[in-house]
């Protein structure tokens, strides 16, 4: 299965803007299921769980509206799941090439040492510093990226002051 990160749009089929029903019902056409099914009219968050990936995807709301779509690696490496950004595979390309690869197309990137990474121009913020397990370099850091937030909320990233 394929993902496809929009900026300022969603993830996939899943769109900014949508009620809690609408994408939630989305995210299952998708073959992501909510964790918790009673997640009423107004949820700040629901989170949907895809199975077969042992992935997630968690859906933020402000005021009844979908704002905010947080994607998670798949903890199953053998996985057919492939999320996208502007063509680039954001969960299997090392995460200094796939910054540069993002550069080269001309956006911006800011970066910060704690692991968080912004495109400002484009409202996505990839880290790589969650809890789980993932396949890590010689030293220990992550290779990849392990999650991706594509939001209709303005922000500013990191700052290298």
């Amino acid at each position: 299965m394929d993902l496809t990160l929009l900026p300022e749009e969603g993830v996939a089929t899943i769109r900014l803007g949508m009620t809690a029903d609408e994408a939630v019902g989305a995210a299952r056409d998708l073959g992501f299921v909510p964790s918790n099914a009673d997640y009423g009219d107004a949820p700040g968050q629901v989170v949907c769980d895809h199975a077969a990936s042992d992935s997630d995807i968690t859906l933020g709301f402000t005021k009844g509206a979908l704002t905010d779509i947080h994607v998670s690696r798949f903890r199953n490496e053998a996985a057919d799941l492939r999320v996208t950004l502007d063509g680039l595979d954001i969960f299997r390309t090392p995460s200094d090439e796939l910054l540069e690869a993002l550069e080269e197309r001309g956006h911006t990137v800011e970066q910060n040492d704690d692991g968080v990474d912004t495109l400002p121009d484009l409202k996505v913020i990839l880290s790589n510093e969650s809890s789980f397990d993932y396949p890590t370099d010689d030293e220990g850091d992550p290779i990849y990226f392990d999650y991706a937030l594509v939001t209709s909320v303005f922000f500013h990233g990191p700052r290298g002051d």
